[in-house]
């Protein structure tokens, strides 16, 4: 797959199918997920009308959106989760299990997992697959495809699990 790399406000799909790997990796069905840079109010009716139902946004609270995002999301009837990743740091254990934990509830609709640039958004989605069983390889390119920039892929390689020994 070609790189690709979210720019604010354009919007990405991250449909992945789980089909087959290479002998060699272990199987890994990957979850299908939204994931853009920052909506605008337009883009989110557009996605409650085509089906989203969770907004995940993981911007902080100071980080500027341009309208009230919790008021027009919950306006629409979708379920609003805050999950703020501001820096690398954030990419913690305890993030990616809350990810987890959200994404596991949802029962019906789709999901939109955003940032500013989609690019935190990524790098939680390539932990998440790591979490969930993908090589470390597969879970880099689930990030980049999701919008994980070059800027955070060292902390998330260096959060990756190590290979399994040969």
């Amino acid at each position: 797959m070609m790189p690709l790399r979210l720019r604010h406000a354009v919007w990405m799909l991250l449909l992945l199918t789980g089909g087959a790997l290479a002998q060699s990796a272990p199987l890994y069905r990957p979850r299908a997920v939204l994931s853009a840079g920052q909506p605008s109010q337009a883009q989110l009716r557009e996605a409650a009308a085509n089906g989203v139902t969770t907004v995940i946004d993981l911007r902080g609270p100071d980080e500027a959106r341009g309208y009230d995002e919790t008021a027009s999301a919950h306006a629409l009837g979708l379920r609003y989760v805050r999950l703020p990743i501001r820096t690398a740091a954030g990419l913690t254990p305890d993030n990616v299990r809350a990810l987890q934990r959200v994404l596991d509830q949802q029962t019906q609709g789709k999901v939109l997992l955003h940032c500013a640039s989609g690019n935190r958004a990524g790098a939680l989605l390539a932990l998440l697959a790591a979490r969930e069983g993908a090589s470390a390889e597969q879970a880099l390119q689930i990030g980049r495809d999701a919008g994980l920039q070059p800027s955070l892929e060292p902390a998330v390689r260096e959060r990756l699990p190590p290979p399994p020994p040969q």
